[in-house]
């Protein structure tokens, strides 16, 4: 691939979609999905984060509309698929089967896999169970959904933002803060929206504050928004408990699978949420991924240096496919 200096590096002008369409995945979930830039260009699918975060119209801009193929969609249990926030039949193999049904509907033999966050675990996963079908993949922020990282967004993050953790934490009488995930759980499934609601906001406030290396209102705004909230705290909850459905680092020991394809891994360094040694220890079981630390960023796409190296990176696909 090119690696010229000289590639863009600003996201590109807002776009609407050319297609999207709703596609029954069962008797409960259905899923919204959208395509823009060329319909004849190069496929690449944007997985987005959480899980449970759901896509949103920006997340269009990292691509080149006149080169590109723009696939996205939301989840089970996000952002515009129905139900929101439903945990029943919402697993990490029923995502994967999931994009491949996309994949499917919209006639496409492969593509290239976007991912940050949630979303480069699931590209992972993905790729590892499909990797006839992917030409690359874009990873940023990587979460691996180990017991030490899930651990560590629980409880860890405190020693760097310990306000942060306070609020995320006050809600709940102490004898709940040794098992945080449970106490959250139980108020998150809760029918009543008086109760879930308000542990959903505290959950994505907690995350959207230490998502970002400098203070960032309007990430913290956007986490706190009710579809967001829900969607983001019930689905990384049910996940957390589950250890994402998959076996124990089944992550980094399947990844010979796709090590043949191209990839950029794009990390923040001050990564507070998904810290660096998770992309390191991916970088080491995927040597020939081009590995890019931005050094002065948190973990929020939208920080200028990691938003500039995902635009690069698309750039450079461009050369090399």
């Amino acid at each position: 691939m090119d690696i010229s200096p000289r590639l863009r590096t600003e996201l590109y002008a807002p776009i609407e979609p050319f297609n999207a369409g709703r596609l029954a995945l069962d008797r409960t979930h259905t899923m919204y999905w959208e395509e823009s830039g060329n319909p004849r260009g190069v496929p690449v699918v944007f997985l987005h984060g959480g899980p449970g975060a759901g896509s949103a119209p920006n997340h269009r801009r990292f691509f080149d509309p006149a080169q590109y193929r723009i696939v996205i969609y939301d989840q089970r249990g996000a952002g515009r698929s129905t139900p929101l926030g439903e945990v029943r039949d919402n697993t990490t193999p029923l995502l994967i089967d999931d994009i491949e049904r996309l994949r499917q509907h919209l006639g496409i033999e492969k593509w290239l896999v976007f991912g940050g966050s949630w979303g480069s675990t699931l590209a992972l996963a993905y790729g590892e169970a499909h990797p006839g079908r992917c030409l690359g993949f874009i990873l940023r922020g990587i979460f691996l959904c180990r017991q030490s990282e899930i651990d560590w967004f629980l409880y860890g993050l405190k020693n760097i933002f310990p306000e942060a953790w306070q609020k995320f934490a006050s809600p709940l009488p102490a004898t709940e803060h040794t098992n945080l995930l449970e106490a959250y759980f139980k108020r998150l499934m809760d029918p009543d929206p008086a109760i879930h609601m308000p542990a959903a906001r505290a959950w994505g406030i907690y995350e959207g504050s230490c998502s970002t290396l400098l203070p960032s209102p309007d990430t913290v705004a956007h986490f706190a928004n009710d579809v967001v909230a829900l969607g983001l705290a019930r689905m990384e909850a049910h996940y957390f408990r589950h250890q994402i459905f998959l076996p124990v680092n089944s992550l980094l020991d399947n990844v010979g699978k796709i090590r043949h394809l191209p990839a950029v891994i794009v990390q923040g360094r001050y990564d507070a949420v998904c810290p660096n040694i998770s992309a390191h220890d991916l970088h080491r079981a995927w040597p020939e991924a081009e590995y890019i630390v931005v050094p002065d960023a948190g973990h929020s796409a939208w920080e200028p240096g990691i938003c500039a190296e995902l635009v690069k990176a698309m750039e450079r696909f461009k050369s090399g496919l």
